[in-house]
């Protein structure tokens, strides 16, 4: 189930954040404490079922209880291309699992995550840096729970 804000999720246990591309998806997951977030590698797939299969994997095997989407907004906030891809991605896990999943708002989290990242190769940015983008928007999130403003 898409949720509109994070009020029902569990109040303790990991949580998945996502970083969807298209063809590579960041994934970081938090202690169940939701003190500490880990950047995981990203996920590269062929197709939209290799995605959702690898996501499902991690949900089950790390006793998931919430996920946290990137939406990559414009930065007016106006909805794009992407973020139409990124709803559908999100539809079709929610017909795959029964765990909460909310959007939040990914604008300038690969900019964050980059920042966070210090100078380092730049082979290195592009294997590291979705997983360090979903790491910035589940911490977000995460902090947006705790201040009760989603």
């Amino acid at each position: 189930m898409i949720l509109g804000n994070f009020k029902v999720f569990n109040i303790s246990g990991r949580m998945l954040g996502i970083d969807w591309g298209l063809r590579r998806t960041g994934v970081a997951v938090s202690d169940e404490s939701r003190e500490f977030v880990f950047a995981r590698a990203p996920i590269v797939s062929d197709t939209p079922q290799d995605l959702l299969n690898a996501i499902l994997h991690i949900v089950n095997s790390e006793k998931i209880v919430g996920i946290v989407i990137g939406l990559p907004l414009r930065m007016d906030g106006t909805d794009s291309e992407t973020t139409a891809m990124v709803r559908k991605f999100a539809e079709e896990l929610s017909t795959r699992t029964d765990v909460p999943i909310m959007f939040i708002d990914e604008t300038l989290s690969s900019t964050a995550a980059q920042e966070q990242m210090g100078r380092v190769r730049v082979r290195d940015i592009k294997e590291k840096l979705d997983s360090n983008a979903a790491r910035v928007i589940l911490e977000n999130a995460i902090a947006l729970m705790g201040r009760g403003k989603c």
